[in-house]
């Protein structure tokens, strides 16, 4: 690892909760406008979880898609709509160095919002 200016380096899990953070912007920016419909989304969550889950240090990757939401934004003309973070709660755990953290993205006040939950010794 590198040092940061003051000459720290990052805590173990401080790279634990980096790491999370790079699995959200993987997942979101990976995923987002993909065409789905409620027919699709449980083979697309499974995609999703399955691509993240191929990152380093990532232990699990839950994707549930809010197929109601999803149905009532479809244009009945197209037949689907893209995806969006306002369709999805994602929880992601990163394992690195004896490290635990739990990260989530769930719409907050519309917007979808990425935290980190919980970071615990193992």
């Amino acid at each position: 690892m590198s040092e940061e200016a003051d000459g720290r380096a990052p805590t173990d899990a401080e790279v634990a909760c980096f790491e999370a953070g790079i699995k959200f912007g993987s997942l979101y920016h990976q995923f987002a406008g993909t065409p789905v419909s409620p027919e699709s989304a449980p083979s697309l969550a499974a995609a999703m979880e399955e691509a993240i889950e191929n990152q380093p240090h990532c232990a699990s990757v839950t994707v549930d898609v809010d197929t109601e939401s999803l149905a009532a934004a479809i244009d009945p003309g197209v037949g689907y709509t893209e995806l969006t973070g306002e369709f999805l709660e994602v929880e992601i755990v990163v394992a690195y160095e004896g490290h635990e953290v739990v990260a989530r993205m769930a719409l907050v006040e519309g917007y979808p919002l990425m935290e980190v939950e919980a970071v615990r010794e193992r």
